[in-house]
């Protein structure tokens, strides 16, 4: 994927509601007929294979990629074996044409993104140093900001402010 006004962030610190917000706007946007894949970013060992299942033990024993393909899905598995975590921009290009890629995690990425807030932390929101930061979904009345506040649960709404920053409606 090419375009990256077609990708937009959703970000947030730890237990903020990222992954809440991006389900339900998932759902909200697929109903409206859009089609959606997401990208999720993890900052630790994550595995999406079952230890003991064939695909597991052909990646155990060193392969680079392992397809596992059935007649309800497929998914490739690629391990990095020591090398650099790959940047968003090789991940959005493995991923098939849709109207739009949510992206959840990647604070720093320069991707225009939502940040979430269910309510006050201990650390100050990312919206007041990341010019990336086009709007808070939030959970409560955040103080001082310069972008727009959403509340997190008027999924409607937060999707029109997507589209229409995406230009995917005008």
């Amino acid at each position: 994927m090419d375009n990256l006004n077609r990708v937009f962030g959703i970000t947030g610190w730890k237990n903020s509601g990222k992954t809440t917000l991006m389900e339900r706007l998932v759902v909200e946007l697929c109903q409206r007929e859009f089609t959606v894949s997401t990208i999720k970013h993890a900052h630790h060992t994550v595995d999406v294979d079952q230890p003991g299942k064939d695909s597991f033990r052909h990646r155990q024993a060193g392969a680079q990629e392992v397809i596992l393909a059935s007649s309800n899905r497929w998914a490739l598995m690629h391990e990095l074996r020591q090398q650099q975590e790959p940047p968003l921009e090789f991940l959005l290009s493995k991923l098939a044409p849709v109207d739009l890629v949510l992206v959840e995690g990647y604070k720093q990425q320069n991707i225009a993104k939502i940040e979430a807030a269910l309510a006050p932390g201990k650390r100050p929101l990312l919206a007041f140093e990341n010019t990336y930061v086009k709007a808070v979904a939030a959970g409560y009345q955040p103080e001082g900001l310069q972008v727009p506040i959403l509340d997190i649960n008027d999924i409607p709404a937060i999707a029109d402010f997507i589209l229409l920053q995406t230009g995917l409606v005008k």
